[in-house]
């Protein structure tokens, strides 16, 4: 099928855009510069050049593509983790999931796209009351720590427009991605002892490797029936227990232990919240449901291998997702627009 990979140069698309390419389907990616356009191409993919903020040369590029499918991976994150100051960390990012989500699904409705697979979250934004390891039917805070009222909402804004959308909406709430391209500020902060644990350290995290990550974007994108799927590893753990094990692994010293009360003068209320009292999340839904195996079942098997992990290659894609490459058909029922139609 013809995909179009709306942010094909982050930390999930550089790893996805060459998964689908072995699948045999086609592919279209976006970049934000001519660096990205050069890495796409270098995959072998079909480059669009675009702001994801821009409508009209999102709308054009999706309609130059014409694509069955749509998979909005668009994000901006860069830099030093911001914790305190989360929403301001996290903004550019917000709006993607806002209005860049609006473009895309417009995009979407204009071209005849019968399906879309958009990458959410699961994490801090989990109610941090109750079980410990949530499913997709548990409720999203509903109290979250002031730094992050923008970006929840951003969350649920993405989520409701993909579920209400006219076609097949699939929602993939990633755990907190670790790997290649998405792991080195957060190495850092280890490695200088910069991520301390708090309190007790009795937060509970999901982690996902960004090859997992992508490899089940791949079956929820072929098979996926709509709904939302948390892409999670096999073992949530206690910040108490993974963070002391990372470091360990990049060769750094035991991190530091210090009070709540400490902790939010460096981290604020949101990062003592998650260090403390954070949920995980179940993937029995989407192993079951998508056929979806992991090639690191555990933060522990990750952390050592897959911090520079190297790509899949179609062997091991193939007994992750569970099938045969194969071409999905387009759906028939939802009408595509005429080959006349133009950009606004």
């Amino acid at each position: 099928m013809r995909v179009f990979v709306a942010g094909g140069t982050g930390a999930i698309g550089r790893r996805l855009v060459p998964l689908l390419l072995l699948r045999g389907h086609e592919v279209t990616a976006t970049a934000r510069d001519e660096r990205g356009r050069a890495a796409i191409e270098a995959m072998g993919a079909e480059p669009a050049v675009v702001d994801g903020l821009d409508r009209t040369a999102v709308r054009a590029a999706v309609l130059r593509a014409r694509p069955d499918a749509i998979v909005h991976e668009m994000t901006a994150l860069g830099g030093k983790p911001d914790l305190r100051r989360f929403d301001r960390w996290f903004a550019v990012t917000n709006r993607l999931r806002t209005d860049g989500t609006k473009t895309l699904l417009a995009a979407a409705k204009a071209t005849g796209v019968h399906r879309f697979v958009a990458q959410s979250y699961t994490g801090w934004n989990n109610e941090q009351t109750g079980s410990r390891v949530k499913t997709e039917t548990d409720p999203f805070d509903p109290l979250p720590a002031e730094s992050q009222t923008e970006s929840l909402a951003a969350i649920r804004s993405l989520e409701q427009a993909v579920g209400e959308a006219e076609l097949e909406g699939i929602l993939l709430r990633y755990g907190s991605l670790y790997g290649p391209g998405s792991s080195e500020a957060m190495v850092e902060l280890v490695r200088s002892r910069s991520w301390p644990v708090v309190g007790g350290g009795g937060g509970v995290w999901s982690w996902i490797h960004v090859d997992d990550a992508s490899s089940a974007t791949v079956a929820a994108l072929e098979r996926g029936a709509p709904g939302v799927y948390n892409v999670v590893d096999d073992e949530p753990a206690e910040v108490g227990e993974w963070l002391p094990y990372l470091a360990t692994v990049v060769g750094a010293k035991p991190p530091r232990h210090v009070p709540a009360w400490l902790g939010r003068l460096a981290l604020g209320e949101a990062g003592v919240r998650w260090m403390t009292a954070g949920r995980g999340a179940s993937n029995a839904k989407a192993k079951t449901q998508l056929g979806w195996g992991l090639r690191y079942p555990s933060w522990r098997q990750g952390f050592v291998a897959g911090l520079a992990a190297t790509p899949l290659d179609a062997a091991s894609l193939d007994a992750l997702i569970g099938s045969p490459r194969h071409a999905v058909p387009r759906d028939e029922r939802l009408p595509r627009a005429d080959d006349h139609v133009e950009a606004a």
